[in-house]
């Protein structure tokens, strides 16, 4: 009953800030005292439900609505998942400085260029919408939201690691330039894409002009595809309903995002002098990229969005956001071709709040 208290009191809330009320105008429209409306959105009272059904007046919405709702996110977050493929870019590493900067509120998550998902999975949020333009990424993600799917993944995947070795791997690896590869199920897609994540050298996710996986394998005798107590806690999170999955291009899942949403943009960043990791995709995102994603970012900020932009500490970057708060970072860098070029480098969190 707590639990549904505080859901309910969360959505009255959300719906509240939305339509712009303060407290106090609410408790005016809906003739319930101030200092009640405040305890019933922290979950802190039970009320009757002629209180609700003032309230839900007031607020425009029907009952059932929200109770459904309410029922719906009964969600315990886990407090500790983590990505389920290493990923160029992760941000495991400076996690601690961007929930330093989330919002203090607000109703939905977007995260359009999700990669790994470290900082969406920190987050844990039960409203988000995540994207990646890499097909076989947010394939990997809808096999492991879907629980039939999930079930075949492991088993497939257990397969594999008994199979593993570095002939198996290459095998595994040339699947895309066979004309049959487009007719893999979802499972099987998911399957290599993990397998190879695991087992190629450093974790790259490399691709060459004709989008043909070409990372080496990286000699392990053996191999471990997945942390059963992870992934099953990923499962039970992505398959809450309110959890979407998309794989399209990021602006045309931004438009979905209203004023008091948080989008968080994670891009492939701006090129430093010395980088030598080229491509997440075939089609590569360079600086005319970059200027399309800032307008984004300028029009998510008039329409009273929340923005959140990670990116190099370049000069690039610094002129397309200087009208927002900038913060300069120092990161490490995880994945990279050499290993002299995985020192310290500057990165800069970006806000419109």
């Amino acid at each position: 009953m707590d639990l549904i208290n505080k859901n309910i009191g969360e959505k009255i809330k959300s719906r509240r800030l939305r339509l712009g009320y303060s407290q106090f105008m609410l408790s005016e429209l809906a003739h319930v005292s101030r200092d009640q409306i405040s305890r019933i959105e922290s979950g802190k009272i039970n009320f009757t439900l002629a209180t609700l059904f003032k309230i839900c007046r007031a607020l425009r919405i029907k009952p059932h609505k929200l109770l459904k709702d309410a029922e719906q996110e009964e969600y315990i977050k886990s407090g500790d998942l983590r990505p389920f493929v290493k990923w160029a870019g992760g941000k495991t590493q400076i996690l601690d400085e961007l929930m330093q900067r989330i919002p203090n509120e607000f109703n939905n998550y977007f995260e359009p260029f999700v990669g790994g998902g470290a900082f969406f999975l920190k987050l844990e949020h039960p409203r988000s919408v995540i994207n990646d333009i890499n097909s076989e990424l947010m394939t990997a993600y809808s096999v492991i939201k879907d629980k039939e799917k999930f079930i075949a993944l492991k088993k497939l995947l257990l397969q594999y690691e008994e199979k593993h070795n570095e002939e198996f791997y290459y095998e595994v690896r040339a699947r895309d330039r066979d004309p049959s590869f487009s007719t893999l199920s979802d499972v099987e897609i998911a399957a290599r894409f993990i397998y190879l994540n695991k087992s190629c050298f450093n974790g790259l996710y490399r691709v060459n002009s004709k989008g043909y996986f070409n990372v080496p394998f990286n000699k392990s005798e053996k191999v471990k595809t997945f942390d059963e107590d992870n992934i099953n806690k990923l499962h039970k999170y992505l398959s809450l309903p309110s959890i979407k999955i998309c794989c399209e291009d990021y602006k045309n899942m931004t438009n979905k995002a209203k004023k008091g949403d948080f989008v968080y943009f994670d891009p492939p960043y701006d090129t430093l002098k010395d980088d030598t990791f080229t491509a997440y995709d075939k089609e590569g995102f360079g600086r005319n990229e970059q200027i399309e994603l800032s307008e984004e970012f300028k029009k998510l900020h008039k329409k009273g969005v929340k923005v959140m932009l990670s990116n190099h500490n370049t000069p690039l970057i610094n002129e397309l956001y200087k009208e927002f708060n900038i913060t300069i970072i120092h990161a490490r860098r995880a994945i990279n071709s050499r290993g002299s070029g995985r020192g310290k480098i500057e990165e800069v969190i970006i806000t419109n709040y």
